[in-house]
């Protein structure tokens, strides 16, 4: 194949691939928001300014930059950027309040932090805070004082910038926030390994080496859209999918049904990824009806356990065109189900509705005991581990954490689930507690929010967990064991905690009471807690507040 003469020498990475195509056919569209519409020459062009721009602050191969970014044209190009030059993708989504931002900088190292306008405030603060004193940048002007870097960026060459060394074999190119406690987040490390491993299943245009997100796709008609956010992984993978094959990629800057609707609608959008609230926020839309969007293709829902029943609802909607996606930050890819499969396989069983689907390609998953580690037969309950090139490399500057999630090269998921005889995976449970919320089902941290309301006058113990509700999935409650005598006011525990942690994070339903279930071993028994409280066979509390 004849590479652009600007491509660097060494393997070809997936930034060369994104070239390859914006190489071609220059005035074809690459990137879509709302009235922004770049060319693939315009894309191609401004990403090496980009690259150039953030080499200007002192930048050199394997430095961090951290990406605080919302969902924009120009977000996609800076992360592309990053990698361009050679330098560690640090994403930074919204969720975390301003202590664990500014841990997640600090342990990140990250020398430069990119902000959008909208976070600038934040972004200042979490900067201010780390002893690393990272360079603030702005996509855009903003209320900070610190250089806007797309008006730096258009006073940089559009040639692709030279120099750059080939990324080591266990060099950790992206890093993604995936929780932990307070001051000491945990950062999936991962390599180009999964780039490469992500490029293959893109392009892979007969799906034979296993099941994928999304079907084979044209560049001359695909167009993707975005929705998720795109520090995080959902949105990072979508992402990928269009840009490696040269489809045009449709950014969404926020999600609400019927905007979402328009966007499918009027961009003739034929893939895209959507977490299961967005999902039933689309059925239950008035213009979601049969035939409303021809030239849908895919839909790959994840992120979130999803209903058998809404996910019938979405096929008579939509058609078959619903695939089934499983991961997590510690391996982006795991599992899937395609649309095809799951339109032809669930008619002759339905329990595959409640299936995420068999392992992707050179992937593998083991149902161990949790204790032992060793393999358990099909159909029996454990927890659900896997091993591959989408496996992260470990914990960023976190070998206890990092051994303590890997056995024997298995990463242990910290889900709890089955196999059957045809290699479907299902998901009974989330032994790691993490309560998937909101509209877009991001992810409340029990840890990191147990953690913060354990530093509250008067609280002695202190649980959180998701339980079931109709609008998000899940709704964050918690449960206080109060010291004697102290007077614990619920309206302004929920205070202090969106204060703290964000809006994500403020408990719906507070429980107070004298003291906590335990397990033998003295643990908080959160089966127990679940068990009476979820389902009302409880004693009466001290007090229940409703959020």
């Amino acid at each position: 194949m004849i590479i652009n003469a600007q491509q660097t020498t060494g393997p070809r990475t997936y930034v060369d691939r994104v070239l390859e195509h914006w190489h071609k056919d220059e005035e074809a569209e690459a990137l879509v928001q709302g009235a922004q519409r770049l060319t693939r020459k315009e894309a191609r062009e401004r990403l090496f300014q980009l690259g150039h721009a953030l080499r200007g602050q002192g930048l050199a191969p394997g430095d961090a930059v951290g990406l605080f970014l919302a969902n924009r044209v120009d977000s996609v190009l800076v992360q592309i950027a990053v990698h361009l030059i050679g330098c560690r993708v640090v994403f930074l989504p919204p969720e975390p309040g301003p202590g664990e931002l500014a841990a997640l900088v600090e342990q990140s190292r990250a020398r430069v932090v990119v902000t959008d306008p909208l976070f600038a405030q934040r972004a200042a603060d979490a900067a201010g805070r780390s002893v690393h004193a990272p360079v603030l940048l702005s996509v855009g002007p903003c209320d900070q004082p610190c250089p806007d870097l797309l008006a730096l960026a258009a006073e940089c060459p559009a040639a692709r910038p030279e120099g750059v060394p080939d990324p080591g074999a266990d060099e950790a190119v992206t890093v993604l926030y995936t929780g932990g406690t307070l001051g000491r987040p945990k950062l999936a490390a991962h390599s180009h390994r999964l780039y490469d491993v992500l490029v293959d299943l893109a392009e892979d245009e007969t799906q034979d080496s296993g099941p994928g997100f999304f079907p084979a796709m044209d560049p001359s008609t695909d167009r993707v859209l975005v929705s998720t956010l795109l520090t995080h992984g959902s949105g990072h993978l979508t992402s990928l999918q269009a840009l490696v094959t040269g489809s045009a990629l449709v950014v969404l800057p926020e999600f609400e049904a019927g905007a979402a609707l328009k966007v499918l609608r009027e961009e003739r959008i034929t893939a895209t990824m959507f977490v299961p609230p967005m999902l039933y926020a689309l059925l239950d839309h008035p213009e979601a009806v049969p035939g409303a969007l021809p030239a849908l293709r895919r839909i790959v829902v994840g992120g979130a356990a999803s209903s058998p029943s809404r996910l019938q609802q979405a096929v008579e909607v939509f058609g078959p065109v619903l695939s089934q996606g499983y991961g997590q930050s510690e391996a982006l890819g795991i599992a899937a189900f395609g649309a095809e499969d799951l339109a032809s396989e669930a008619a002759r069983r339905p329990e595959l509705w409640r299936s995420c689907g068999r392992a992707i390609s050179d992937t593998e998953i083991e149902i161990q005991d949790e204790d032992s580690g060793a393999a358990l037969p099909v159909g029996q309950v454990g927890e659900v581990c896997v091993r591959g090139e989408t496996v992260m490399l470990g914990y960023y500057e976190d070998p206890q954490r990092t051994a303590e999630a890997m056995r024997d090269g298995w990463l242990r998921t910290g889900d709890v689930g089955y196999l059957d005889a045809e290699g479907y995976l299902y998901l009974v449970d989330r032994a790691k507690d993490i309560i998937v919320t909101g509209s877009t089902s991001d992810n409340v941290y029990s840890r990191v929010l147990e953690d913060f309301l354990l530093t509250l006058p008067g609280v002695r113990n202190a649980a959180a967990l998701g339980v079931p509700d109709e609008e998000y999935g899940e709704a964050v409650q918690i449960f206080l064991a109060t010291a004697e005598g102290a007077e614990v006011d619920p309206d302004a525990v929920s205070a202090a905690v969106t204060a703290a942690l964000g809006e994500l994070y403020t408990p719906r339903k507070t429980v107070l009471l004298s003291q906590l279930p335990t397990t033998k071993v003295g643990k908080v028994d959160k089966k127990a807690l679940r068990a009476t409280w979820v389902t009302g066979a409880q004693d009466a509390p001290l007090t229940t507040v409703e959020g």
